[in-house]
């Protein structure tokens, strides 16, 4: 008899304890970063709309926001035009060109804040220089520990021809 009233009283307060816990769920307010809660709401919900990020362009091979995919109608640089030396061993070594060879498409390495970027620091005759970057911003948020390889465009003054692209990562 005893063990039978341990038990209900067990039940009673497992019911009682799962109840309220639901209930304190559905009234808490979203938290914000770094409130150490999860929440549902976007951060960019309570941002001004002068920094909303912008999308992607919609004409393919055009510089703008990176992307996880090659521009439709980019053609694969040959090895020979590419010199990845400076890389880590582990940082991707693709580059695709499309515009007529006046775009080239990076592909860059970034992982949980970061944002790869690429800028052509030097053009001349013979190569193209290509800096590839991973902005950290400072922020109050944790950060994954993902790894993710977006396509990053980058505009040419000319087109890239028989030119050498020379890829540097930049700390």
């Amino acid at each position: 008899m005893r063990y039978l009233t341990n038990v209900i009283g067990l039940g009673l307060i497992v019911v009682a304890v799962s109840a309220c816990g639901a209930q304190n769920q559905a009234a808490e307010p979203a938290a914000g970063p770094g409130s150490g809660t999860l929440s549902t709401v976007p951060p960019s919900s309570t941002a001004p709309p002068s920094s909303a990020p912008t999308s992607a362009p919609s004409q393919p091979g055009v510089p703008g926001a990176p992307r996880q995919e090659v521009p439709e109608g980019s053609t694969k640089l040959p090895d020979k035009q590419l010199d990845a030396s400076a890389l880590p061993a582990d940082y991707p070594r693709e580059v695709y060109t499309s515009n007529g060879g006046t775009i080239l498409n990076i592909r860059g390495q970034e992982g949980g804040c970061g944002h790869a970027t690429a800028e052509a620091a030097q053009q001349d005759g013979t190569r193209v220089t290509v800096n590839l970057t991973e902005l950290k911003g400072q922020t109050d948020q944790m950060c994954t520990m993902d790894i993710r390889h977006p396509v990053i465009s980058v505009s040419l003054a000319a087109p890239l021809g028989e030119r050498t692209v020379v890829l540097k990562q930049m700390r």
